[in-house]
């Protein structure tokens, strides 16, 4: 938990939270807002509220932490090595109470937080004072923004942490830590639920938007009904466990469903252009963060290691590109689930061409290969760079293992996707936006809701989920029917894992369908069964049932808040 005297307002996050316009290095680099009688306008106050969206934007929120990092080691992604040396500790799941990782996402959180609290209370004061309707009205808008905004941070927190300190409050910061309790998590999720019921009441729709004269990357009326249907979900879940939820996220998401107002884009490549090249499309994309800094040359510009951690490998060429590290790998049993669900032998396609009756999204959130300084190369080396040789490289056992397990997400592919005017040279940091939360997680969570909630799928059920297949396979020879309630569930959660791969979602679904544990160990037995002894899943040794389902309250705020109780096993 942090107080901030003043907000530090950085002109290049105004990029953050707006059009994405360049910003000139001859600027100033820092504004100190004076927040005491500052906000005389809605344009004051804009200018504030960036700085709780800011909040979202550094490490140990979505420009690290958050999207990729926390959500490593499970059947899906996992860290590169064998050990858990330095970055890998977290990943593996072999860090204490004492990691500056969760430390740092904790005090990202409650930064947002505080800036909220403050922010909604000057300006509740001070939108009595503003001369123009349009002032007043924009000023409504921006307490609902900074309502949804808290609403996030809350269910990062609750999601990830449990038992919480609940900060209603900007005097609440003030208290000694001593007096701070921790929140039973039915009283969070409250708390989100009437945060973003209020935001829903008062947001216009994106498309309708006649309010802000930019409204690129902030939040809309449809992105906070997507954002409480994604909270009853979690909220049904583990460790709640209140199944009385299913039935209002079913009825929140086919609300937002029913108006028409979002809906997939015709092809899932261009979500990975957009992002790369910081577009915004506001169809399916309902929250996303973004970054964008000319040149990265301070530690406070608003730029995340989205693409340089968790993106396709690539050699640094001088003057030309940066750095990938992809420290990120993909588990290769994933992989061959995935090509086997497909019924793709190694004669079927080449990587550059659709087929009818594939799941194109496979080679488009894989990548096979890197990028060397010689140009694209795949990393088990068939006789040819295709598809074709790489999927017979894995049907044969004497091909090595470990170039196998060196393949990465492939979405946030810096090199194919990003163009010049967006690409930011640099081994560490890149210009590429965050998606937070999809139509395409809508349409999933809706189906799965309806199934839980009526014991079984529903018509509208099938419509969801088959929406998304439609779209993947670029026909309707997918189609789901005739499914029972537990065929339905695992239609969707396999469904999940492909739609939403190694977009930050895997573990945080995992833990709520309370099969974490079984299976990080699950996927253990199939890496040996695939790899033997060369197979490499280092995150099922440190794995423990009950623990890891939650990341520890951090050491510091358990020494200074006597009162706090730490979460089970650490």
């Amino acid at each position: 938990m942090k107080k901030n005297l003043l907000y530090t307002m950085l002109f290049s996050t105004l990029c953050m939270g707006t059009a994405m316009t360049s910003c000139s290095l001859d600027e100033v680099d820092y504004v100190d807002v004076e927040k005491n009688g500052y906000m005389k306008e809605a344009r004051d106050a804009e200018i504030v509220l960036l700085g709780v969206y800011q909040a979202g934007a550094v490490d140990g929120a979505y420009g690290m932490n958050l999207s990729f990092y926390l959500n490593m080691g499970t059947d899906c992604e996992q860290v590169e090595g064998s050990t858990t040396e330095n970055w890998r500790i977290v990943p593996t799941n072999a860090y204490p109470t004492t990691q500056a990782d969760i430390q740092d996402t904790w005090e990202a959180l409650y930064t947002g937080i505080y800036r909220a609290n403050d922010f909604m209370e000057r300006l509740s004061v001070a939108m009595n004072s503003f001369e123009t309707q349009k002032d007043k009205n924009l000023a409504a808008i921006y307490l609902a923004e900074a309502r949804s905004l808290r609403a996030l941070y809350y269910f990062e927190l609750v999601r990830r942490f449990g038992n919480i300190p609940l900060m209603t409050s900007a005097a609440m910061s003030e208290q000694h830590p001593s007096t701070f309790v921790q929140a039973d998590p039915v009283k969070v999720y409250e708390f989100i639920e009437a945060d973003l019921k209020y935001a829903i009441d008062i947001l216009p729709y994106a498309t309708d938007d006649t309010y802000r004269d930019s409204n690129d990357f902030r939040f809309s009326k449809g992105a906070a009904m997507g954002l409480l249907a994604k909270v009853y979900a979690t909220w049904a879940g583990y460790p709640v466990q209140d199944a009385s939820k299913w039935e209002l996220a079913a009825d929140v998401a086919g609300k937002l469903i029913k108006t028409g107002k979002h809906d997939l884009l015709p092809d899932f490549e261009t979500l990975w252009y957009n992002t790369c090249n910081g577009v915004w499309d506001p169809t399916e994309s309902l929250i996303e963060i973004s970054f964008y800094s000319p040149t990265y040359s301070a530690s406070s510009d608003p730029v995340g290691r989205i693409g340089k951690w968790n993106g396709v490998r690539a050699t640094q060429i001088a003057g030309v590109r940066g750095r990938c590290a992809a420290n990120e790998k993909v588990v290769h049993t994933f992989v061959l689930q995935w090509r086997d669900e497909d019924g793709v032998g190694p004669s079927k396609h080449e990587a550059d061409t659709k087929t009818s009756g594939m799941d194109w999204r496979r080679p488009l959130s894989i990548a096979n290969y890197q990028y060397t300084d010689d140009g694209k190369a795949l990393l088990t080396k068939g006789e040819k760079d295709t598809e074709q040789t790489a999927i017979a490289d894995d049907l044969d056992p004497t091909k090595e293992v470990k170039a196998k397990g060196s393949y990465t997400p492939a979405k946030w592919d810096i090199e194919k996707y990003t163009e010049s005017a967006n690409r930011l040279i640099n081994d560490d940091k890149s210009n590429v936006n965050w998606y937070v939360l999809r139509y395409a997680d809508v349409l999933l969570l809706y189906a799965e809701a309806l199934n839980e909630a009526n014991n079984g799928p529903t018509e509208e059920a099938y419509s969801a989920i088959n929406k998304v297949i439609q779209r993947a396979y670029g026909d309707n020879s997918r189609n789901l029917s005739g499914l029972d309630y537990a065929g339905f569930r695992d239609a969707v959660r396999k469904e999940r894992a492909y739609e939403l791969a190694f977009e930050g979602h895997r573990r945080m679904d995992l833990v709520r369908w309370g099969i974490y544990y079984e299976t990080i160990q699950d996927t253990y037995k199939k890496m040996k069964d695939w790899g033997g002894s060369d197979a490499n899943y280092v995150v099922a040794e440190y794995t423990e049932k009950g623990k890891h389902e939650l990341c520890p309250i951090p050491q510091r705020d358990m020494d200074l808040c006597k009162q706090f109780k730490q979460n089970s096993k650490w």
